[in-house]
């Protein structure tokens, strides 16, 4: 017995030294040696290339460097002979044992980096998706499509060596085929496409012909009508981008011709998917209701509701939405329909005059705009009291002192004209009969 409480008094010794041990360790601080530090970052490097100079740096650090501009070594300030970084194992198995002997103070061991994709590689896998989908071989595509996302997955430098060789116009095009031939036969092939071009906008005019195509745009917004939630995210990003990236209002009008594709952005809004889906979906219900072929669009908006779900979202959306859900609101009070379901709604007036130099520039430009629509075109005089009574007059002095746009500008200059024309006829009624003017602090 008085040996066993010997022992475990000794056991308990030693534990209390290493303890004491570890906790020492943990108080020193850690010097990274100077020849494993990139000279522009000072960090560690994770994957060390040496120039023509001779300087070791980081890859992500110097090709950071030379793609703004920079044609000299940042240590030497030479000029550089050749932009090839030259792998460096020597030091990086170096900083790998360096990781491994300080593994006590919570460093990690660097992984060995994989070797970047050549333009060669990445035109050699576009060559055979035009074969494949030249022959219509849709496994045979869906299995080099496949190559291509794990590529890009490696690393953000061979996602831009894939998206600068032209791999989105290749992509574009498989996708107009294969949608033509059945939509239900390759489906899985066009989802598998449809989420790698998702990062590879912009397509150029030959890529957005493709995929702004009649066949190619019903393929989209099939595929936001479907079940699975990420495609259908996949879809409307890529009608955003499509739409942002257009120089007209062709691929709007072709979307428009659609049927069933006001009820599935209205579907993304109302039962959101994410935070991207929703904004993706406000700019591409914007860009649609910018068409001069909307009317019957927004008719059927208005009749779902979209005034009054983009309001509910104005009541509690970060900025950036709230940015999108403004922009969307005053394109569809271009309508009357629009405008008659804004000033019914009690919510319009307070958000609008809240928004205002609380969200961007934009969402000021957007929210101004708004205003002068529903105070201006309703033949009604209520939105022009309303937005007195909300205080919209002193916001909109706040924003010509703040300073606003040439176009922004006159319209507030035109709206603070007629509101003092209501709130002049307001004080004379007050004074007759006594009845105070109450103003709501928003």
């Amino acid at each position: 017995m008085i040996f066993s409480w010997r022992h475990k008094r000794a056991n308990r010794r030693r534990q209390a030294r290493k303890n004491e041990a570890l906790e020492g360790n943990c108080d020193l601080e850690l010097t990274i040696p100077k020849h494993f530090q990139c000279p522009i970052s000072l960090d560690l490097m994770k994957d060390p290339v040496t120039l023509s100079t001779g300087i070791t740096y980081d890859r992500e650090n110097i090709e950071r460097w030379i793609e703004a501009g920079n044609q000299t070594c940042p240590v030497t300030n030479q000029a550089l002979k050749s932009f090839d970084q030259i792998p460096n194992h020597s030091i990086r198995r170096m900083i790998q044992d360096w990781c491994v002997d300080n593994k006590s103070y919570g460093v990690e061991r660097i992984p060995t980096p994989r070797t970047p994709i050549t333009p060669y590689e990445v035109s050699e896998v576009s060559s055979k998706i035009v074969a494949a989908t030249t022959r219509k071989d849709g496994n045979k595509c869906q299995e080099l499509v496949g190559k291509i996302r794990n590529l890009a997955k490696e690393s953000e430098r061979n996602k831009k060596r894939v998206v600068e060789n032209g791999v989105g116009y290749v992509l574009s095009s498989s996708f107009e085929t294969f949608a033509g031939d059945s939509m239900e036969k390759h489906e899985v092939l066009l989802k598998e496409i449809l989420s790698a071009l998702t990062w590879m906008f912009p397509l150029g005019i030959e890529g957005q012909s493709k995929l702004g195509s009649s066949a190619s745009l019903r393929c989209i917004a099939w595929f936001l009508h479907g079940e699975d939630l990420s495609t259908r995210q996949h879809a409307v990003i890529v009608l955003k981008e499509l739409l942002a990236n257009s120089l007209d209002h062709q691929i709007s009008d072709g979307l428009i011709e659609i049927e069933g594709i006001s009820e599935a952005l209205f579907k993304i809004l109302e039962v959101p998917i994410g935070p991207t889906a929703t904004k993706a979906s406000l700019m591409v219900t914007y860009y649609m209701l910018q068409s001069e072929k909307s009317e019957k669009l927004a008719s059927r908006f208005v009749e779902m509701g979209l005034v009054s779900l983009v309001l509910e979202i104005l009541v509690d959306g970060e900025k950036r939405t709230s940015e999108k859900a403004l922009g969307v609101l005053e394109a569809i009070c271009n309508w009357e329909e629009g405008r008659e379901k804004a000033c019914s709604n009690a919510l319009t007036m307070p958000l609008l005059v809240k928004k205002i130099l609380r969200v961007s520039e934009m969402g000021t430009e957007f929210a101004v705009s708004t205003l002068s629509k529903l105070c201006k075109e309703v033949e009604d005089e209520n939105p022009v009291i309303e937005a007195l009574e909300v205080g919209a007059f002193q916001k909109l002095l706040v924003v010509l002192q703040v300073g606003c746009g040439e176009n922004t500008k006159e319209k507030i200059t035109e709206l603070l004209k007629l509101m003092n024309l209501y709130k002049n006829r307001l004080d004379c009624f007050d004074s007759l009969s006594g009845f105070k003017y109450i103003q709501r602090p928003y």
